[in-house]
């Protein structure tokens, strides 16, 4: 019996986020969960090496990987539409939760609690809180990018963003943004 999980999860690279803004260049939902889950890693690394707690980085780094893989079936969805009202977040929370479910079925059945808590964002509440922090600097580095591209659409988002950022209470939010966040800005050559 052939499963296509692994089939469904590869058209990722198809949906485009940001689809309500000008975008200088297009992000789509595998590259977003890429950066994601190699931010939650860190973050994750963070805690556990500067602040000595005791999370494992490589969950944090898969959970990350698959916290968007329900959009495969649903679309993404603009975060204004999505956080309009209550009715409509809790709406389409229903959905991702039929989609999570839709992908699981998609998995042999020795397979399937090993991804059933990626796929249903639902690795405990360190981990989630980690690849959430992820997520909101991964589409802060965006709105950067973009701002430094000289695409001034991004200007509200990356305020909007950045003031979510500065009032996480996670330290190793606030660590990443004053130690990473600031190599952002800069070209290739002054990397170097």
């Amino acid at each position: 019996m052939s499963h296509s999980f692994f089939a469904y999860i590869s058209p990722m690279r198809y949906i485009n986020r940001w689809g309500l803004m000008r975008n200088t260049f297009r992000e789509n939902i595998q590259e977003h969960s890429h950066m994601v889950a190699v931010i939650a890693h860190a973050l994750a690394v963070i805690r556990r090496e500067v602040y000595g707690g005791a999370v494992d980085p490589g969950l944090a780094a898969a959970a990350a990987l698959y916290h968007d893989a329900p959009e495969i079936l649903t679309g993404d969805l603009p975060t204004p539409v999505k956080y309009y009202n209550p009715e409509i977040r809790a709406s389409y929370r229903q959905v991702e939760e039929l989609s999570a479910q839709q992908l699981i079925s998609m998995l042999p059945e020795a397979l399937r609690p090993a991804y059933a808590p990626l796929l249903r964002e639902d690795c405990g509440e360190e981990i989630q809180a980690l690849v959430k922090a992820a997520d909101k600097i991964s589409a802060y580095i965006k709105c950067v990018e973009e701002l430094e591209a000289g695409n001034s659409e991004f200007r509200q988002a990356e305020a909007q963003t950045r003031a979510i950022l500065e009032r996480n209470p996670l330290p190793e939010v606030a660590y990443f943004m004053e130690h990473f966040m600031p190599a952002f800005g800069l070209t290739l050559d002054e990397l170097s």
